[in-house]
């Protein structure tokens, strides 16, 4: 399936009833997202819980700040990761795709594996990192480089003061 342009993705950090990660891809004109609890991983042996959620406008893929109104958490939000990807394979259940984004690297594939609880793995290749955890090297938003506490409490990020 070619396509005339690289399709973006956007991992999130959001603090809303819990905190979790938002991974989005782009299909057309729209974000395809699934919340991941615990974030992605580059380890191939780590299966990470990704719950598929309603479907977003592309401009959830540009957001970064504070949710007005969020009544659970404090609605901050922070782009942990932003790039392009190519849609390896699409069939009923599984997608598999190659992230080029400032944290994430290399294959992944979603599977489902029951109503609303699909897997996100990090697939076999020279961008896996056995052992890393990348979610807890690496919190800082790569916008602003602030930490979704730091997005919560109004400071400003980089290019703010720079």
């Amino acid at each position: 399936m070619p396509s005339q342009s690289p399709s973006r993705f956007v991992v999130g950090l959001h603090d809303a009833t819990t905190l979790h990660f938002d991974l989005r891809l782009q299909f057309g004109d729209v974000a395809r997202s699934w919340a991941v609890p615990k974030g992605p991983s580059l380890d191939p042996t780590v299966k990470r819980l990704a719950v598929p959620v309603a479907d977003h406008g592309l401009d959830a893929l540009d957001f970064e700040g504070v949710h007005a109104g969020s009544t659970r958490g404090t609605g901050a939000v922070i782009v942990w990761d932003e790039g392009t990807y190519a849609l390896r394979s699409e069939r009923d259940g599984h997608l598999s795709f190659v992230l080029d984004g400032e944290k994430l690297h290399g294959a992944f594939a979603l599977t489902e594996t029951g109503p609303r609880r699909w897997v996100l793995v990090k697939m076999r290749d020279e961008a896996a990192l056995p052992g890393s955890d990348v979610v807890a090297d690496e919190p800082r938003s790569v916008r602003s480089g602030r930490t979704w506490q730091e997005v919560a409490r109004g400071e400003p990020g980089r290019s703010a003061t720079s």
